[in-house]
């Protein structure tokens, strides 16, 4: 089967310490999958190899059929400027700018596809409150709703569900199976693996090096979550690095 992505031997990092240590496999078109691993295990930084926001040490990632920019990509909320004075109805239409550009004016099929994707989420009547007068929870919400407005065949989510009331963790969870069903590429950094057993099938358990990739129920066994966990406790400054040959690559 065609890959929809696909890592080539690649190794992802910052200021030449590699994070994610010689990763090859694919993804396959409409996959659902999680991507787990101990706290500093490159999980983050393999969601920003994808989208191109930093580029590999070595080796390539290929996208079939689409380019970069189409990725609808949700970074965590740690990494999003909520002090910004912005609309509910103006963030959410942002997610028109891959389609109309950044500083096109919206038509009225347009302004309707922002009530209909806050709909979506239970935001109904949300448009004109301001993003910092929202919960967390809330906040989450108006930022599905972008995605949906995005439409992109490849979703990339960092830590989707993290610090989520039980009702609204429900609600994007639906959201992410619907996509899912609609044959979309979901890939998601998961830390909650009782919801990745429950809800994807596919896991991608990284701890810097790859320790397992396949159907969730055989990878997240306590064999290769032992593994992990020592990868991970074997982290320090003195530790031995990833040799790589070359510069960054262009």
């Amino acid at each position: 089967m065609m890959a929809a992505l696909e890592f080539h031997d690649v190794t992802l990092g910052y200021e030449r310490h590699p994070a994610v240590h010689h990763l090859t496999g694919k993804v396959s078109p409409g996959e659902l999958v999680a991507v787990v691993g101990p706290n500093g295990g490159g999980k983050s930084t393999l969601l920003k190899g994808i989208v191109g926001t930093i580029k590999p040490f070595s080796g390539e990632i290929s996208l079939e059929g689409f380019a970069r920019r189409a990725i609808a990509y949700l970074p965590q909320q740690s990494d999003i400027d909520r002090s910004f004075p912005l609309s509910v109805f103006d963030l959410v239409a942002m997610g028109h700018w891959p389609r109309t550009g950044m500083f096109s004016e919206l038509d009225s099929g347009d302004h309707d596809a922002v009530l209909h994707a806050l709909c979506n989420v239970g935001l109904d009547g949300f448009a004109g409150r301001s993003i910092d007068a929202l919960s967390r929870g809330q906040f989450q919400r108006v930022l599905f709703a972008r995605l949906l407005l995005q439409d992109s065949p490849m979703i990339l989510l960092d830590e989707p569900f993290t610090a989520l009331d039980q009702r609204t963790e429900a609600d994007l969870i639906g959201v992410v199976q619907r996509w899912h069903g609609e044959g979309r590429t979901v890939v998601a950094v998961m830390h909650d693996l009782d919801l990745v057993r429950r809800v994807f099938p596919t896991s991608l358990l990284l701890a810097r090096d790859l320790v397992g990739w396949g159907a969730s129920a055989d990878v997240l066994c306590a064999e290769n979550l032992q593994a992990a966990r020592v990868l991970g406790a074997s982290w320090g400054d003195d530790a031995a690095r990833c040799a790589f040959t070359g510069e960054v690559a262009a």
